[in-house]
């Protein structure tokens, strides 16, 4: 958890300095801190500590990428946070997502990260593999992506559903062949009865 929040916080610091420096970007998200502590004496013998954000906590992403939240959309916080994924998979080759972004308007905590199976630079994250698809389906650019010069992810979604779709039609795979059956076989035949 330590280890997994910790290292998209030092994501964030690196966006933040592309991006507070553009002008018009404004405040810029920042994953607050955790810290594992050791407490031998106690039953358990670890626990987490972290700030204490007071507010109204927002969920401006969700781990699986489905559930529609207008706040995440709307909001100046969450189009930020949305710009910020965008960011990461773009700097790490898709390889990457920071996600599960939620907290008190620009602090965030209780992040996720998803990474390809085989991992990113040495590390692998806690979600699946199948956010970073959803994200990659589902992301919409707004200003600050635009702000940031990122590359809109439709084209490149839509481009590979396309090549997807051809490889498909070019070479058909036993579940995707029809038995046909004669046109004759299909309509009605007209019966003579007949004696023997």
């Amino acid at each position: 958890e330590c280890y997994v929040q910790n290292t998209a916080r030092e994501y964030a610091k690196i966006y933040a300095a592309e991006a507070e420096p553009l002008e018009g970007f404004g405040e810029v998200p920042e994953i607050i801190p955790i810290f594992l502590v050791h407490r031998p004496a106690n039953n358990i013998p670890y626990a987490t500590v972290e700030e204490e954000l007071v507010g109204e906590f927002v969920k401006y992403s969700v781990r699986d990428g489905k559930e529609v939240n207008f706040r995440r959309r709307d909001s100046e916080a969450g189009q930020k946070c949305c710009t910020f994924q965008h960011w990461v998979y773009e700097k790490t080759n898709g390889n990457l997502l920071v996600t599960d972004l939620q907290g008190v308007g620009m602090k965030l905590t209780d992040v996720g990260i998803a990474t390809l199976a085989k991992g990113y630079k040495g590390f692998k994250g806690n979600c699946s593999i199948s956010f970073i698809e959803q994200f990659r389906a589902l992301h919409q650019c707004n200003k600050y992506c635009e702000m940031l010069g990122l590359k809109s992810l439709r084209t490149t979604h839509q481009k590979q559903r396309k090549a997807t779709a051809m490889k498909s039609k070019n070479l058909p795979n036993s579940a995707t062949i029809k038995k046909t059956v004669p046109k004759k076989a299909r309509e009605p035949r007209d019966f003579v009865s007949s004696e023997h």
